[in-house]
């Protein structure tokens, strides 16, 4: 008798394949791909402070793949809420400490397989996509700037991907003042699901209908996660791509000895931290496979020539290796206790080394650390001082050449907006700085906005902008023909009412005349 599906258990099988691309000079994408969590960090803010935000994201969430064995649904969805607000506080913390890493940031893409549903968090503009009977269903909505203009309907889809701003992002985790809560999501799972997480250098450039048929037609893992890498820079990405691929498999039999395993793997920056991710996962982890082929496109060999290196030449790729829990290091002896140095060593004049706290020479040489120290943090303080002085100085500096250059260039330009009721033309921009106004009206128009439709008073509202002054001239002179064109039209029809209305009393007036004739008459016959 078949076992039915709800006593049936799921297991994950997952991979990740991750590339610092052609352009990039390294991997800022960071992964994870276990038996029951995946996830994706997009990383961003320089060359240091990208791969160590989405090293951090990845940290944070890693512990679910082994608290969430036996996990509630609620609960893990909880946990990953809660686990990616801890990463935005760990990502500030650590700006904060360390000003290099100021304005580093990530975006952050988990999905996790909990007693036969999927629970997924989103914050970025990373994508999951699901597929599920063979069609691909994208998961999360963008949190970036050119998804909220899709949303709001002022571009498409297609105008999306080439639009100035797209690498905008609105909501991230990160040394930003604005919202960490991820996007939360549970969905049931189903035998035969497959996820697909990537990071924007990826989707950025593949359609939705490519990865459908990659992930439809590609049974294994790894060559699907290969291939859709290779399509990507071949395609031209210039960014870092990075793909999950995650299956839900059935086990029949869920005692059974043999059930699905696999050891968890970590792409991009993130393996850089294998050992630490291997004691938060309490088991081995492994890196990611490289990407074995799809370097050789034209964007690569140009990056190649740019940077003076053979384009021809297979670039090495890093070896996969694998890293034990902190338990398996000490009793291989891997694990080495560094020194702290908090204890200086001192060389007696008798030739004898000594590092004992109690022995006045170390004692001493304890006290003039602890004197230099104080020194060093005076004089850290005072040179801070003075370099916040000049920080100021410059950025009030830069903040005023700032200003009148955005001044300068804005006196170009032109638009047609509202001035106390009546459309008029401005040189400048609709905007401000600093509570300045960028803008001054130079030509009234006698056209009233108040006799406008409304949709033309929204965007005077907003301002109709131009190059030049002569286009906004012209645009004015459109403006007046189509209200008087209008105004004509409206004329003409009370006309043609008012003609209607007093041919209808003309009408009415002679037939009442009519019947008082015919009355007059038939009371002159009979008398």
């Amino acid at each position: 008798m078949p076992t039915s599906t709800a006593s049936q258990q799921l297991f994950m099988y997952s991979t990740v394949v991750s590339d610092v691309g052609t352009v990039r000079s390294n991997n800022q994408d960071s992964a994870f791909a276990g038996e029951h969590l995946i996830a994706i960090c997009d990383g961003m803010g320089g060359h240091a402070g990208g791969d160590t935000a989405s090293t951090i994201a990845i940290r944070s969430l890693a512990h679910i793949e082994q608290d969430n064995v036996d996990g509630d649904v609620q609960v893990i969805s909880h946990m990953m809420a809660t686990s990616v607000m801890a990463a935005h506080d760990a990502i500030v913390g650590k700006a904060k400490r360390e000003r290099r890493l100021a304005g580093m940031g990530t975006t952050v893409t988990s999905v996790a397989l909990v007693a036969g549903y999927w629970v997924l968090a989103h914050i970025g503009d990373s994508r999951a996509y699901l597929l599920h009977d063979g069609h691909l269903v994208r998961m999360t909505s963008d949190h970036s700037y050119v998804q909220h203009l899709i949303d709001t309907g002022r571009i498409s889809e297609a105008e999306a991907r080439n639009h100035p701003q797209r690498n905008v992002v609105m909501r991230v985790l990160g040394d930003f003042d604005i919202d960490s809560r991820p996007d939360i999501a549970i969905r049931k799972a189903h035998p035969g699901d497959r996820w697909l997480l990537c990071s924007d250098g990826l989707c950025g450039v593949l359609e939705d209908s490519t990865l459908e048929e990659v992930l439809s037609t590609c049974a294994d893992q790894e060559e699907c996660a290969q291939r859709l890498v290779s399509m990507a820079l071949r395609a031209g990405s210039t960014d870092n791509v990075t793909a999950v691929i995650a299956d839900a498999t059935l086990a029949l039999d869920a005692d059974a000895f043999d059930l699905p395993h696999q050891t968890p793997l970590v792409g991009g920056a993130a393996s850089a931290s294998l050992e630490t991710i291997a004691d938060i996962v309490n088991e081995p982890v492994a890196s990611a496979p490289p990407l074995r082929e799809g370097k050789q496109s034209p964007a690569a060999r140009a990056a190649a020539l740019r940077s003076g290196k053979d384009p021809n030449e297979e670039p090495k790729q890093p070896e996969q290796r694998v890293a034990q829990p902190s338990s398996v290091r000490e009793d291989n002896g891997d694990r080495v206790n560094t020194d702290t140095g908090e204890i200086p060593i001192v060389q007696k004049r008798n030739g004898r080394i000594s590092a004992d706290p109690n022995d006045p020479e170390v004692a001493k040489a304890i006290r003039n650390e602890h004197i230099e120290e104080r020194k060093t943090k005076r004089s850290r303080k005072f040179r801070n001082r003075i370099i916040t002085i000049l920080i100021i100085i410059l950025v009030l500096l830069g903040v005023a050449g700032v200003g009148v250059g955005a001044y300068r260039w804005s006196q170009t330009k032109y638009y047609i907006g509202d001035n106390n009721g009546k459309v008029a033309i401005f040189q400048g921009v609709p905007t401000s700085i600093f509570g300045a106004k960028l803008s001054h009206a130079v030509t009234d128009t006698n056209m009233k906005t108040s006799d406008l439709p409304p949709s033309w008073r929204e965007q005077l509202d907003q301002g109709i902008s131009f190059d030049t002054y002569g286009e906004a001239k012209s645009h004015t002179r459109l403006i007046k023909k189509q209200l008087n064109d209008a105004k004509r039209k409206q004329e003409a029809k009370q006309q043609e009412k008012a003609a209607a209305e007093q041919k209808a009393k003309d009408e009415a007036a002679k037939k009442a005349a009519d019947q008082a004739a015919q009355t007059n008459k038939s009371g002159g016959d009979k008398s």
